[in-house]
């Protein structure tokens, strides 16, 4: 039986892929930070499916963390098919009101540990015929953020890294798919900070995480380099490309403040 290995697993986007994944019939490797949230969610797919389910509680944003979970499902010694890159998160506020080392981490886990998943899990991926990368961006991959800089400027990363690794994969079976949720009902705005003005903006065009991860992994399948998600997205992905740049800059500002 085939594996997928699903970082930030235990709520949200990560989890729904999971369960995307395992009514597919994929057994599932799961890391994220909390273990009691984790062990919650493999009894949970565990009584759903008969499928087998590890996980592996695990701070992405420590360096040496993408190394401890590649020797860790080395040593399973499974068919791995599908790494599913979902761990991140976002900080609102002025970029100097974060500690150098807040920031740091933000973009070990959004960059960093992604590109380290992709560079690492290569070889149990290539030559099986088809193998699959699912990474997560953002809609805010877009354009630049004010009081979102960072984390804007990671997604970036993120998607442009996506849609070459796209390219450059294609050929020895390996599919990658970035996809990129907008406002998503999960735990991102407590963790970021955003304020209620942010808040109320997003609640008008908020997806649920089922909907989110039933596009992505459709879209992954599918063979798709590039998903956005829900047509509210996609359209404000198009109008941030149309539109002056100081405009739409100043536009997202006004929402973040």
């Amino acid at each position: 039986m085939s594996y997928a290995i699903v970082t930030g697993a235990s709520k949200g986007i990560g989890k729904e892929i999971a369960l995307e994944l395992a009514a597919r019939g994929y057994n599932l490797f799961l890391v994220a930070r909390n273990a009691q949230e984790l062990h919650q969610v493999s009894d949970e797919i565990k009584s759903h499916f008969s499928l087998e389910v590890d996980y592996l509680p695990l701070d992405l944003s420590q360096p040496g963390s993408v190394a401890q979970l590649y020797e860790w499902v080395v040593e399973k010694q499974v068919d791995v098919r599908i790494l599913v890159n979902n761990a991140g998160y976002g900080l609102v506020g002025a970029f100097e009101s974060y500690t150098w080392e807040e920031n740091q981490q933000m973009m070990q886990v959004n960059m960093n540990a992604l590109t380290e998943a992709c560079y690492r899990f290569f070889p149990l991926l290539q030559g099986k015929g088809q193998a699959y990368v699912l990474n997560i961006a953002s809609s805010t991959a877009y354009q630049a953020i004010p009081l979102m800089s960072l984390y804007a400027a990671s997604k970036v990363f993120v998607l442009n890294f996506s849609r070459g690794l796209y390219h450059e994969w294609k050929s020895k079976g390996i599919q990658v798919t970035v996809v990129s949720p907008g406002a998503t009902s999960t735990n991102f705005n407590d963790r970021a900070n955003l304020q209620d003005k942010a808040r109320r903006a997003a609640e008008k065009v908020v997806m649920t995480p089922k909907e989110v991860a039933r596009l992505a992994v459709e879209g992954l399948f599918a063979h798709k380099p590039e998903v956005i998600t829900g047509f509210i997205n996609k359209l404000g992905a198009t109008l941030a490309w149309l539109m002056p740049k100081s405009l739409s800059e100043k536009v997202a500002k006004g929402i973040y403040e």
